[in-house]
């Protein structure tokens, strides 16, 4: 081989690596070049598409893309992580999650992802405080004292669906029968839509459910709101009595969502996905969603979200061991 020609071949390989890498970089420019899939870990009609679906329709409009919703309920969330976490690394697979994936550590003792190595965070997307309802056709009681006196009478008589073992619902059932020593049976479901359906068809008594799925069957007179957690009443319910009010000030406990990606995905295009993320959340139909939802949008945004994450697995694993909840 002659040095003439080694040189030729040389350059002819380095045009060729310097195509490929600048092919990889004008796609990763482009995002979103083809429709995204958004795994949502719950069936259709609980608190996470209540925001998913109104995110995706703004998400089309400022990003000329569809963002395909993937229900892929069960397990409490996690058979959705799951998947999420083995798709590509490319951008075209988000996840939309909830604070029930901050819970799931200390309750599921067999993981097959983790949500703080297999993921990158992206970005908080929506805030709600949890909300206790009754159906009241079922319950008699009208207020938040005389559902806990009716519990304290009759222990275990009084049942609340949740989400699934492990998720928020949950927890702030038990979170609520350790702060007012009453006995409530749990009734898991395979997600918030199936469990909410079920409490307005009166085959439940009650449920600790995040506002932005309760909010429109609360206006709607099918269910019955008695407390909103936290120590403030919520500005869209202004009828509806605070935990603190009620002589519960501990009672503090949010629904939150908020977005991944596969680990791996490029950082450009991570920067992408958050920008239209933002922009589409700006819109004056998703502010007015979220105001409806009694959802705030926070501003945490990659490495504050992730750290924000972090807390919430420790906060969460140290309600678990107060309450004893276990798997069921």
């Amino acid at each position: 081989m002659t040095p003439s020609f080694q040189r030729r071949d040389i350059l002819r390989l380095a045009a060729a690596a310097a195509a490929v890498l600048g092919g990889g970089a004008r796609a990763q420019a482009s995002w979103p070049a083809k429709p995204v899939t958004m795994v949502v870990p719950f069936p259709a009609g609980g608190g996470t598409d209540a925001f998913a679906r109104p995110l995706s329709a703004q998400f089309a409009k400022v990003a000329g893309q569809t963002l395909v919703i993937d229900n892929r309920g069960g397990a409490g969330g996690t058979l959705g992580a799951s998947i999420a976490a083995r798709a590509q690394p490319d951008g075209y697979t988000l996840f939309m999650g909830a604070v029930h994936h901050a819970i799931a550590p200390s309750v599921y003792p067999k993981l097959d992802y983790d949500i703080e190595k297999d993921f990158v965070p992206l970005m908080l997307l929506a805030s709600v405080p949890q909300v206790v309802v009754i159906n009241p056709k079922r319950v008699s009681a009208t207020t938040l004292k005389d559902f806990v006196a009716e519990a304290k009478r009759n222990p275990g008589k009084l049942n609340y669906a949740s989400a699934g073992a492990g998720t928020s619902h949950h927890l702030a059932g038990e979170l609520f029968k350790l702060q007012t020593g009453t006995f409530i049976t749990h009734i898991p479901y395979r997600g918030a839509g199936p469990a909410l359906q079920d409490l307005i068809a009166g085959n439940v008594d009650c449920m600790f459910d995040g506002l932005g799925s309760s909010s429109q069957h609360i206006k709607a007179g099918r269910i019955k709101a008695l407390m909103m957690s936290g120590a403030k009443r919520n500005p869209a319910f202004p009828d509806v009595p605070s935990a603190a009010e009620v002589g519960l000030p501990d009672y503090t406990v949010t629904t939150w969502y908020g977005l991944w990606t596969p680990k791996g995905t490029p950082a450009e295009v991570q920067a992408k996905i958050v920008d239209e993320m933002k922009k589409a959340l700006a819109t004056d139909e998703l502010k007015a969603i979220w105001t409806n939802n009694g959802a705030e949008i926070p501003n945490l945004v990659m490495a504050p979200y992730g750290s924000f994450v972090n807390s919430e697995i420790r906060r969460w694993a140290g309600v678990v061991k107060a309450s004893g909840a276990k798997l069921e």
